[in-house]
């Protein structure tokens, strides 16, 4: 139920900033495609694949994508 109330109020600011819901999805989608292929290609340098990987292995690559990402 929080959840849902969650997504309301986010919906509802959206609104109020004048943003467009679906293309402001489909840019947090592409961000996090782009961040992953970045991980899986510094994972295959390693010879490891995600599933090799714990989750703190995942989070430190995923913050060093990021940092590369904004230079």
């Amino acid at each position: 139920e929080e959840y849902g109330d969650l997504l309301f109020v986010m919906a509802n600011l959206g609104r109020h900033l004048g943003l467009d819901p679906e293309a402001a999805l489909r840019a947090a989608n592409a961000k996090f495609t782009r961040r992953f292929e970045g991980i899986e290609a510094r994972l295959a340098a390693m010879g490891k694949t995600p599933q090799d990987s714990d989750l703190a292995e995942m989070d430190a690559l995923w913050d060093a994508v990021k940092l590369a990402e904004r230079g």
